[in-house]
């Protein structure tokens, strides 16, 4: 009887054991992501996100993934950006996941292209690639609208023209080194096909 007794005791401690490992991890808490957010990113951000500066990206309705793999590197230094590594150093990790939480739920606003007389030749890329250099169509991974992919792709539609240019513009040259896709992507693009492409992006809705 107390070999049974002890063999159901030691079972149920496993089970215990068991459930206490495999329980859901807490979810973002948006409130303390948001005050996060105000005391930290809203400087260069705004304070959620919306269309800012140019040259900042737009963090409204980005992917949550997407974001705490960016401040991650960033304070790994694998993403090199003096700003943003200081940024990030003060950051937990769970402070990475409230704050891009916050983003992620807000909706983005609408962008517009602003050069008409490339807007052609950025569809073109966009939608289909350019063949001859074996650049793939962007759509394929950021999808036809620009929405992306979670966990996997940034949403880009909508995103500033010249954030976007300038993103691929580091990607090509090396100063951006986190992604070997989009390294190879851009390094087989001209500054034009650069620029058209992130001016048509900057208009996806």
């Amino acid at each position: 009887m107390k070999s049974l007794l002890a063999l159901s005791l030691s079972a149920l401690i496993s089970l215990s054991a068991v459930a206490a490992e495999t329980k859901a991890p807490a979810k973002p808490d948006l409130a303390k992501g948001q005050e996060k957010a105000t005391q930290v990113c809203a400087a260069c951000h705004t304070f959620d996100g919306t269309r800012g500066t140019p040259a900042n990206p737009i963090l409204q309705g980005q992917h949550a993934e997407y974001l705490v793999k960016q401040l991650a590197e960033f304070k790994a230094g694998k993403r090199a950006n003096p700003i943003m590594s200081g940024m990030s150093a003060a950051l937990t990790d769970e402070d990475m996941k409230n704050v891009a939480a916050f983003y992620s739920s807000k909706k983005a606003k609408e962008g517009a292209a602003k050069n008409k007389d490339l807007v052609v030749l950025g569809e073109k890329i966009y939608r289909g690639g350019i063949m001859a250099k074996q650049v793939p169509a962007c759509a394929g991974c950021h999808s036809p609208t620009g929405a992306g992919i979670p966990a996997q792709y940034p949403r880009v539609g909508g995103q500033h023209g010249d954030y976007t240019e300038a993103q691929l513009v580091a990607f090509r040259s090396g100063a951006r080194a986190n992604s070997v896709q989009m390294t190879a992507i851009a390094a087989r693009m001209s500054d034009k096909e650069i620029k058209a492409v992130s001016d048509y992006i900057a208009g996806l809705r």
